[in-house]
């Protein structure tokens, strides 16, 4: 595997590398000024949590917009967990910042087809 099982944020997850969360963080504070309809969710419905008690699992491209996706369900009240929908499409900073709030995301750019099917699971779990 190339990608480490980091478990100190509490997170069940496999990122690259988790010293790469605080860049993530500082990209996707830059990408929720560009994605103001996930922002306005947030701000409409983040006091009435109407997604509480929903599990989401998602399988998308984990980018930094994504990153925005899913602290925007997780705002919601949804218990979310995530993997990359493709192997080369993941951005590290991306998933260390996800996996750094507790989040259990399982993702890396790079990784084999087996550990893309292995991180599905994970996800899954």
């Amino acid at each position: 595997m190339n990608a480490l099982a980091h478990t100190a944020t509490g997170a069940d997850c496999k990122v690259a590398d988790i010293t790469l969360a605080d860049f993530g963080r500082k990209e996707i504070d830059i990408a929720e000024h560009e994605m103001p309809g996930l922002m306005s969710i947030r701000r409409k419905y983040a006091a009435t949590q109407p997604l509480r008690g929903v599990r989401v699992t998602g399988s998308l491209h984990m980018t930094i917009q994504t990153a925005v996706l899913i602290e925007t369900l997780k705002d919601l009240g949804a218990d979310v967990r995530w993997a990359s929908c493709n192997i080369f499409s993941t951005q590290d900073h991306a998933a260390a910042a996800i996996a750094k709030t507790g989040t259990p995301v399982f993702a890396w750019k790079g990784e084999t087809l087996e550990e893309y099917w292995d991180c599905t699971l994970d996800a899954l779990s």
